[in-house]
């Protein structure tokens, strides 16, 4: 019987990140030597307390026994959403699979670290003893990171050992990146503190804080010197270059799968496996590139002789080593294939440094090197092998030399420059693929959309093998798979779901061969889960963390899609039936929310009555009013069209002018009008895909008589007490709804209410409401009936309003609303 392949998960915050990459490469390298398979959890932020739900169901927490073999934690990058306590908490959790923490020290938890306090006291001490800096500004990680605390207790211990004051206005935090770098600099800046150098707690931040420098037009390193911690590989490049800490990043990765191994096959292991770090000098700190310290060989060749590099190998492998920073041992042992190879060149073997220095330059780009480091390479060994120029035999073999070398420096910049040219093509064609995978899931409005655009998408993306999974149970334990792909074609998924922790269908994560596959929660923004992506490994990383935001997008689009074809079907049906108990239920959604009894409502100054008649096809029509300190709001409108969309477009109105109205009573009736407007034409247009529009009026009535109004509706009629006689006020704004801003259209107007004046409100349901001639009921019919009840109570006169077109069009088909209002002027 075979023997089941392990499976190691390697957890932390996203893909991305040169620390991270570096990490995931150390990892990956380490699995494929020991064949194993990997799964890599990320994608997802944890906050809150040990108990909080977003911690217990965030995808880390899916990880467990029934998927993997053991567990490597990239504790440094998850400390920053944890903390040191819970972080320590979360891993103990994992008990009693085997774990490794990499990048922080935990209680308990066997752990591959730096010494990171060494590391700062070695920039902090460089500053000091070499450059003979005294203030010192310090930038550190967030005090909730456990590197970051011993990174800036080492920076006060640094400045304690030689007797400097520290001085906290010199010391300010952020969170690791660039951005917080630069907003830390700042900040000191700010408080006017006299500094001749910086220590940063990562290289980001260090970069951050020489833009923040230049920008105040401080120079680096004529003005002040700057130092790093991690050595990413921008280091090198930036303007000046940094001067950092350079820490085995994936060599830590690397030793942690060892670790777990290990302790899967029941070894002891250490608790802390702490490696070496070393002081890389470059520009910012004055510097410039540490100059390669090199020696003559022992004894000179014999005259004629070729050069040779006797008893020096050991020493030399010891240097290459350190002007590189490649463990002696990686790339099979790639001190001793080189030096070898060299030694047979200069045994007349022309040709065969030129190939093993080609090959060592393809296999350190594919663990990610930087190969301009290998210049220094050619530069070690030049200064070593030069003979004395004054005999003839030593300048032909210096001549020689001196072409292979030019040979090997232009082969190490060609390959540097493909290499450059290879990322960032792979960065261009993965963004274009990402656009264009973004604009097709964007259109996607059905799950079996979704899926055929996965099968055409993923392969563009060098995607091989895929499982999309969702949710089948609101308390996401269970899974069923949406979307399944094998070698680059898309395979029929099992029809059963399965347990949430076993993460991918059975055998996706198990296959014949080791596989390496990316795990990321499937969501959109921090609350909305829809279930788990699984993904192979080995695209650039800026594919996944797109790939699931467009994902969770898509999934989104779908479910909003079915609601509203959900509730369009509702609407049809409606229409279609006709029935009394939809017309009913379709009735109380337009009449619940308008005043119960008006009349009852105390707005000082007014006697209000209204009503409201939906017709047998119900409208959206719109009536409110609201009393405030000073008076009180009216407001009355009309959506276009019938049914449920129409009464769902009033429920948003009414609900937006009573919250608009509630939190700023003396608010502009036209600002409110706006602001409306914007949130109407979002909702209906770009979430509902619906054309309706609304006429909308809203008066602002003050106790002195005065009515400020906004908006567009059918006239606003005043019969005055002292004429008896109606006057129309017509509205000049603009419906709502039909276009996404109407600021500029819309104006605040008033007029002014005598005492015993009547204010009429209507909608077009009154004056378009025909008889058996198709005649409309018409604004002077209303007008005449107003006139004539002029004195009457206002109750009086709205039932008079409705009788009136009640006996000339007794089945209207238009909702009939109408507010009376009289004025009764202060005594």
């Amino acid at each position: 019987m075979t023997k089941k392949r392990r499976t190691i998960a390697l957890l932390m915050d996203y893909m991305r990140g040169e620390y991270q990459s570096a990490v995931r490469i150390g990892v990956e390298r380490a699995a494929e030597a020991h064949d194993v398979n990997l799964v890599f959890a990320v994608g997802e932020i944890l906050t809150g307390g040990a108990s909080s739900e977003a911690v217990q169901k965030s995808i880390y927490r899916l990880v467990g026994a029934e998927a993997v073999d053991a567990v490597v934690v990239a504790s440094g990058t998850l400390c920053n959403y944890l903390g040191v306590d819970e972080l320590q908490r979360f891993c103990r959790d994992f008990a009693p699979i085997p774990l490794c923490s990499v990048g922080l020290a935990l209680e308990g938890v066997p752990s591959i670290v730096v010494d990171n306090g060494l590391g700062i006291e070695m920039t902090a001490g460089h500053l000091i003893d070499d450059h003979a800096r005294r203030r010192i500004a310090y930038l550190g990680g967030s005090p909730s990171n456990g590197e970051a605390r011993i990174r800036a207790e080492a920076y006060r211990r640094a400045l304690a050992t030689r007797a400097i004051p520290h001085d906290e206005r010199l010391v300010a935090f952020g969170h690791f990146t660039i951005d917080t770098g630069r907003r830390a600099m700042r900040e000191i800046l700010d408080r006017r503190v006299d500094f001749d150098a910086v220590v940063a707690a990562n290289d980001n931040m260090a970069l951050g804080a020489i833009e923040q420098l230049k920008a105040s037009g401080r120079d680096v390193p004529k003005d002040v010197l700057v130092c790093g911690f991690d050595d990413v590989g921008v280091a090198r490049y930036t303007k000046p270059s940094l001067t950092t800490v350079r820490q085995p990043i994936k060599r830590l990765g690397a030793i942690a799968v060892e670790t777990v191994l290990r302790m899967l096959d029941g070894e002891d292991v250490p608790a802390l496996n702490l490696q070496q770090i070393e002081l890389t000098r470059r520009e910012s700190c004055g510097c410039a590139f540490q100059p390669i310290v090199v020696r003559s060989l022992a004894a000179p060749p014999p005259r004629g002789a070729p050069p040779s590099l006797g008893g020096q190998r050991d020493e030399l492998e010891r240097a290459l080593e350190q002007a590189v920073g490649i463990p002696a041992a990686a790339f099979g042992g790639w001190t001793t294939e080189l030096l070898s190879a060299l030694e047979e060149e200069l045994e007349g073997r022309e040709g065969r440094f030129l190939e093993a220095l080609e090959r060592l330059l393809d296999m350190a780009l594919l663990d990610g090197v930087f190969l301009d480091l290998f210049q220094s390479v050619i530069t070690l060994l030049r200064a070593r092998l030069r003979g004395p120029t004054a005999e003839p035999a030593a300048a032909a073999t210096n001549e020689a030399l001196e072409r292979l070398w030019h040979a090997c420096r232009v082969l190490v910049g060609s390959a540097s420059v493909r290499a450059e040219g290879r990322q960032r093509l792979q960065v261009e064609v993965a963004s274009v693929s990402l656009s264009w995978s973004g604009r097709w899931f964007s259109t996607c409005l059905s799950m079996p959309l979704v899926k055929r655009m996965l099968a055409a998408e993923m392969p563009r993306l060098q995607l091989t093998r895929a499982a999309i999974s969702l949710y089948e149970d609101a308390q996401r334990t269970t899974l069923r798979t949406l979307f399944l792909m094998e070698d680059g074609r898309e395979v029929e998924p099992p029809s059963a779901s399965f347990p949430v922790r076993q993460l991918a269908p059975p055998g996706f994560l198990n296959a014949g061969e080791r596989t390496s596959v990316v795990v990321m929660p499937l969501m959109l923004g921090d609350t909305e889960h829809f279930g788990v992506v699984a993904l192979d490994s080995g695209v650039h990383e800026v594919v996944y963390d797109a790939l699931r935001l467009q994902l969770g997008s898509a999934v989104k689009t779908v479910a909003l899609h079915r609601e509203v074809v959900r509730q369009v079907e509702l609407r049809e049906r409606l229409e279609q039936e006709r029935g009394r108990e939809e017309s009913v239920v379709a009735a109380r959604i337009q009449t619940t929310l308008v005043p119960e009894r008006p009349e009852q409502l105390e707005v000082e100054g007014l006697e209000i009555c209204a009503a409201m008649k939906p017709a047998t096809e119900v409208g959206g029509d719109y009536y409110d009013v609201i009393p405030t300190p000073e008076g009180g709001w009216l407001g009355i409108g009309d959506v276009a069209g019938h049914g449920l969309a129409a009464g769902l477009v009033m429920l948003m109105i009414q609900s937006m002018v009573s919250a608009l109205t509630s939190k700023d009573p003396g608010a502009s009736p036209s600002e409110l009008i706006s602001a409306l407007n914007k949130a109407i034409y979002k909702n209906v247009r770009g979430r509902m895909k619906r054309d309706e529009h609304a006429t909308l009026l809203l008066l602002r009535y003050e106790r002195s008589g005065r009515v400020t109004f906004a908006g567009a509706h059918d006239d606003i009629i005043v019969c005055s007490a002292r004429t008896r006689r109606c006057v129309c006020i017509p509205s000049t704004g603009i419906w709502t709804g039909v276009f996404p801003v109407i600021d500029a259209m819309t104006r605040d107007s008033e007029f002014f209410l005598e005492d015993g004046d009547v204010l009429v409100l209507y909608s077009d349901g009154v004056t378009e409401a025909r008889n058996v001639h198709q005649e409309q009921f018409g604004l002077e019919r209303l007008r005449a009936t107003i006139e004539a009840a002029q004195s009457a109570p206002v109750e009086v006169i709205r039932d008079r309003i409705l009788g009136e077109v009640e006996a000339w069009c007794p089945s209207p088909d238009d909702d009939i609303t109408v507010v009376v209002v009289r004025y009764r002027a202060p005594r």
